[in-house]
Parts: C-alpha cells; sequence; structure tokens
C-alpha cells in the first residue's frame, strides 16, 4: 500500500503515543498491530525500532482491550498545540 509522507509521519506519531491503541490505528488506517510493527520496522532505525518495541511491549494503553474502561480518550487534551 502506497501512502503520502504525511499518512507515514502520522502513522508513526500514532504508533509512539502512550495512549493511543494499535486498535484507534486500525480504525483510521486499517493496519492491524502486526502491520504496524512491520511498517514501525521498515520506517525506523534499528535502535529507534527496538527501542519503540521496548516502549509498547505490555504497555497497557496500547492495547483497547487491556485499558480501563476509565479512560475513553486517545490523548490529553493539552498534548497537541495548535499551530
Amino acid at each position: 500500500m502506497e501512502l503520502s509522507p504525511d499518512i507515514e509521519s502520522r502513522i508513526i506519531e500514532m504508533a509512539w503515543e502512550d495512549r493511543t491503541p494499535f486498535e484507534a490505528i486500525a480504525v483510521q488506517f486499517g493496519l492491524s498491530e502486526p502491520e504496524v510493527i512491520q511498517f514501525m520496522r521498515s520506517r525506523l532505525k534499528p535502535g529507534s525500532f527496538r527501542l519503540w518495541r521496548e516502549r509498547v511491549s505490555g504497555r497497557k494503553t496500547k492495547h483497547s482491550q487491556l485499558r480501563s474502561p476509565e479512560i475513553t480518550r486517545g490523548y490529553c487534551p493539552t498534548q497537541y498545540k495548535h499551530r
């Protein structure tokens, strides 16, 4: 699948975000968790990929089923700055 640089950048950003579950990436871009992992492996430097995998492996907020039902948002309201 051919993606624009803006879309690729957004997928990488969402994958790095702690509170954005893989399911949100699947809904928005149609990529399953294994596909996101493969995408990140192909786009990141090896060291960056390893850091990302360590960060997201087992993280409850990256999987909707493991998240607390009290969390209903994908990100903190102050996370994004208006440009």
